[in-house]
């Protein structure tokens, strides 16, 4: 009954639904336990690109069961309109269940966000504005909306027109704009509940159950390590835990059910948004990698920053989410460059640390110590095997096992499901 935790290492954007696909073939359930649509996962099957924000990542295996725990914050328009793309592509009949007890993104959690965050000006956080930060809010406030209460037509109402009798002050005389009127939100809301009805079920004891009956269960974080709310880059952060502990709170599991935790590495390091960022590459070999990589947020078409890969920041991952194994991706999108880099430590206050500093100011001071190392053809041909690979990339594979102490158990080599290997057993 194994359950395997899949978490971005970084921050964000590794290349976690590409994992998550090759590895639900041999899930019988997936999923996803934080975050909201400020994630975007792309999943490319048989030369078609796919791209999803709320649905988890195996929804393109049929017979996978697919969850949205409740640790997940859920816009019911964007999950309306994620069924429709998917019919579209032929998923008629997603196999999905959400959790009545996500909490649901509501129109002022979205308006106070981008109010918000233009408010900070030069301060600015970087948030998607999606809502994701002020619906956490209500929820820890205690005052948030669920899917339970929005399938239920009188609580919900009751409970828009107490919300809406703090958000409209707030809205109107702090920040002067226009409030809300309970019908405008409640009669799309009330449409979609009935749409996403049929998908409602205690997810919870579903998880619990299929591993008291020996399924394979695939938890599936958004974000990343350096963007947890606790662990992170603070404020440069999600709110919430793309750490592996995440999935235990977010989908209801006790920490003993886990098995395995993968961490997803890009070769490279990117991030969205503001905040330090030791190996940012400002140059040409920057942009070059932005461009091949084709380095461009799957939610809000924001360009990633762009720096070498940091062992530092994977050691800290390793530690705060117990990692048994990496997931690399992307090896081929540095293919062609005579050399790459790998960060192995910072210069600090005249010393070099291999450990992930808590101060931000340290983090932004951090000048990158570097190895570089032999780099490999741009044309890989088809691999089939870890034996395939040049042997300047298994010295490159080699290195980073060497450095964050934890091994290699999957490599990504394109962009296609079938140009994924396996270098050790996860299910």
């Amino acid at each position: 009954m194994p359950a395997v935790v899949v978490v971005g290492a970084q921050w964000g954007d590794e290349g976690k639904g590409k994992i998550v696909d090759f590895l639900a073939e041999r899930a019988d359930l997936v999923v996803r336990y934080q975050g909201g649509n400020n994630a975007g996962h792309t999943v490319v099957v048989d030369d078609r690109e796919y791209k999803l924000h709320l649905v988890p990542s195996g929804v393109f295996y049929p017979a996978k069961l697919c969850v949205i725990a409740n640790g997940v914050v859920l816009d019911p328009e964007v999950l309306v309109h994620e069924l429709d793309y998917l019919a579209g592509q032929g998923v008629t009949r997603p196999n999905l269940r959400i959790s009545p007890g996500a909490h649901v993104i509501m129109p002022y959690h979205i308006k106070l966000d981008g109010i918000d965050e233009d408010r900070k000006g030069k301060h600015k956080i970087g948030t998607t504005r999606r809502g994701i930060g002020p619906a956490y809010m209500d929820k820890f406030a205690r005052v948030g909306i669920r899917v339970e209460d929005l399938l239920e037509r009188q609580v919900f109402l009751e409970k828009l027109e107490r919300n809406l009798a703090q958000k409209n002050p707030l809205l109107e005389k702090v920040y002067g704009v226009q409030g809300y009127t309970a019908d405008e939100i409640a009669g799309p809301y009330l449409e979609h509940a009935e749409r996403i009805r049929p998908y409602v079920q205690e997810t919870s004891e579903i998880v619990n159950g299929a591993l008291d009956n020996g399924k394979n269960v695939l938890f599936e974080g958004a974000q990343g390590t350096l963007l947890d709310i606790d662990f992170g880059t603070y404020p440069y952060v999600t709110s919430s835990h793309p750490v592996a502990g995440g999935a235990c709170v977010g989908a209801g599991v006790g920490p003993t059910r886990i098995n395995q935790v993968i961490g997803v590495v890009k070769a490279y390091t990117s991030r969205v948004g503001d905040g330090p960022f030791p190996t940012e590459l400002l140059d040409e070999t920057g942009n070059w990698i932005r461009e091949r990589g084709h380095e461009y947020g799957t939610t809000t078409g924001r360009p990633r920053r762009i720096g070498w890969l940091d062992t530092v920041i994977v050691r800290y991952a390793a530690r705060t989410s117990g990692l048994t194994g990496l997931a690399v991706t992307r090896l081929d999108t540095l293919g062609g460059l005579p050399t790459v880099k790998l960060c192995v430590g910072y210069r600090l206050g005249g010393r070099v640390t291999q450990e992930f500093p808590a101060s931000l100011r340290a983090l932004a001071e951090a000048e990158p110590v570097y190895e570089e190392l032999e780099g490999w053809p741009a044309d890989l041909g088809k691999l089939q095997a870890y034996e395939d690979l040049p042997p300047s990339m298994r010295r490159y594979l080699g290195r980073l096992q060497e450095l964050t102490g934890v091994a290699v158990a999957i490599t990504g080599v394109g962009r296609e499901r079938v140009q994924t290997l396996q270098l050790k057993p996860v299910f």
